[in-house]
């Protein structure tokens, strides 16, 4: 679907989104996906459009209704049930704090970067300690631009 900030491409199973991105590369986004395709069924675009299209109308919180299923290590799938808690941006050491292991920064930037469901599992709002914006897998205008639009 289209965006203010280019393309947006979901990988669902029904209702629940497996893997999401600002990109029209479907093979990029498949090797992202967390869970098994197998058995997945059509992707139902309605509510998550939906979604998508409030999120950019200013109701940011219109993504959090969207159901993602992501499956990792316990730390990392932990930490992407965290980073659907996280409002407003903070950085990797908070972040680390919050997903139950402080000493466990790189983890948590790990977490980030191997996230596949972007935007619904906000790892953008992660920053480094000195406040600069760190990686996003989708670019750093992307990410810059989705906090500008958040602060709005």
């Amino acid at each position: 679907m289209d965006t203010p900030l280019g393309p947006f491409a979901v990988i669902a199973d029904g209702p629940v989104v497996l893997a999401a991105g600002f990109t029209t590369d479907e093979v990029a986004l498949r090797r992202n996906v967390h869970a098994s395709l197998q058995g997945a069924s059509a992707p139902d675009p309605g509510p998550i459009r939906a979604a998508v299209e409030a999120y950019f109308a200013g109701e940011v919180e219109a993504i959090d209704a969207i159901e993602v299923r992501q499956t990792g290590s316990p730390f990392r799938s932990h930490a992407w049930k965290v980073l659907r808690e996280v409002r407003d941006p903070i950085t990797y050491t908070r972040f680390a704090e919050l997903s139950g292991n402080p000493r466990a920064i790189r983890a948590a930037a790990s977490a980030c970067a191997t996230n596949s469901a972007a935007l619904f599992v906000p790892c953008h709002r992660i920053l480094r300690t000195d406040g600069s914006l760190g990686g996003y897998l989708w670019g750093l205008d992307v990410k810059r631009e989705l906090l500008q639009h958040e602060q709005k």
